[in-house]
């Protein structure tokens, strides 16, 4: 997927996310910067690093979207983490380059879930000789037994006909006893100052050293084939090559997004009671400029990682940040405010756009749910009117809208008979007037 073009990756965002062109295009340009990337010559790889990008614009318009979105386009480990959850070293609290662990973990599932794919006709293979093994054991045979080739035979027929009979389903509900690892308890520590990864390497380190305890257990085949799958490909696999894979895959193809940036802008003067600002900008400058993280699965460079910052910016400005970093997030993207029309625009153009996850709801429960376009556009005007009378919170406040209007229909759901609910404009004031009406109620409504 790094291959898409910038016009078909903006094209890819289009379904799913409405408006926002510039920072889909921003988006766009640094993924296909980084297939650029892959082709230059070895001694100019060095040379170029990714360009960081700053998203800014109110909540709900569409920030975390795209870049996750992104992140599902090119199969590349993401991780989307917030700046306030962080403090500088010295403080309790997680220090910044956890941020690259977590990442590290995101990138290894995704190489596991690769190499399972890749290895589940093989495993498909073994797992139906175990479970043949498990139905028709093979019997003892003696050394000096004159029948031994014939029995040898007959046993070989009564497999192929067991065979064919597991490969139809015939013997699903057969019980099988198979022989399941115990998990042991982990091992819970309470760590401090960048040692949050201690309790997981101790829990490991517990893993190595206590012998393993082994429980027989009765399951029928249809279970037992999954657990026996998952043994199978965890013996097919090799954890040292999939850690190398992955953490190259994390160094050169993995993003960042950092939400709530903004968050962490604070004055230089004096030292206040909230450490998650300065002091966190000055920990995240090596991380984005490019240092060497210490992970569960060897040492991790953050020098070709791609970060995607994103605040609102309410009370504060992008040049409030350490000149420092600004200058690691060389690209700017402003985002605008959605209008009546975009809400228009979200509840109908989306694959997946509201409107049509709550018919998909509904639908489970003999519930047929029509809107229909003065129904949306009454939607939007709400939407709209109760986002700039109140608290911005941009396309979110669909969300609210719609478990409003769609509360007495999804209550009374399933009922005796199949019914359907057309969603128009009265139906819609109907529901919703009196509280819009009332500024107050629609603050703590809608």
């Amino acid at each position: 997927m790094l291959e898409l073009t910038p016009r078909e990756v903006v094209a890819k965002l289009d379904e799913h996310i409405v408006g926002q062109d510039d920072a889909k295009r921003s988006v766009a340009i640094a993924l296909r910067n980084r297939y650029r990337w892959r082709q230059l010559p070895p001694e100019l790889q060095a040379e170029v690093t990714p360009k960081n990008i700053v998203m800014i614009g109110p909540t709900g318009v569409g920030k975390t979207e795209i870049t996750r979105r992104l992140a599902r386009l090119t199969g590349a480990p993401f991780i989307k983490v917030e700046a306030t959850k962080y403090t500088e070293v010295g403080y309790y609290g997680r220090d910044v380059e956890s941020m690259v662990r977590d990442l590290a973990d995101a990138a290894v599932k995704l190489v596991m879930d690769r190499k399972r794919e890749e290895l589940k006709e093989q495993a498909a293979e073994r797992v139906e000789d175990r479970l043949l093994e498990l139905l028709v054991p093979a019997p003892e045979w003696e050394p000096d037994d004159e029948r031994r080739q014939e029995n040898m035979e007959r046993h070989e027929r009564t497999l192929e006909k067991f065979r064919a009979m597991l490969r139809n389903g015939e013997l699903e509900d057969r019980e099988v006893e198979i022989s399941v690892e115990q998990r042991q308890m982990p091992v819970q520590v309470f760590s401090n100052m960048g040692m949050e990864n201690m309790d997981v390497d101790l829990q490991n380190m517990f893993e190595r050293i206590m012998p393993k305890q082994n429980a027989d257990r009765n399951l029928k085949v249809k279970d037992a084939r999954s657990v026996l799958m998952d043994q199978e490909i965890e013996a097919l696999t090799d954890r040292d090559a999939i850690n190398e894979e992955a953490v190259e895959l994390a160094e050169n193809s993995g993003m960042i997004f950092l939400d709530e940036i903004d968050k962490i802008c604070g004055s230089e003067e004096g030292r206040n009671a909230d450490v998650s600002r300065q002091g966190v900008q000055r920990d995240l400058l090596p991380i984005v400029e490019g240092t060497t993280v210490q992970t569960r699965y060897g040492s991790v460079r953050t020098d070709y990682m791609l970060f995607i910052a994103a605040g609102a910016f309410h009370r504060s400005k992008p040049s409030d940040l350490m000149p420092e970093l600004q200058g690691r997030f060389p690209i700017r993207v402003e985002l605008a405010d959605l209008t009546r029309d975009d809400f228009v625009r979200i509840l109908t153009e989306p694959t997946g756009s509201l409107t049509r996850q709550y018919e998909a709801l509904l639908a489970t429960d003999g519930v047929t749910l029509k809107f229909t376009d003065d129904g949306i556009e009454a939607l939007a005007d709400i939407a709209h009117h109760v986002n700039q009378t109140t608290q911005n919170i941009g396309a979110r406040r669909l969300h609210t809208i719609l478990e409003r209007l769609l509360e007495e229909v999804s209550f009374e759901a399933p009922m005796d008979a199949e019914i359907t609910v057309t969603v128009d404009s009265a139906y819609v004031k109907q529901r919703l007037e009196s509280i819009t009406q009332d500024e107050d109620l629609s603050k703590f409504i809608l």
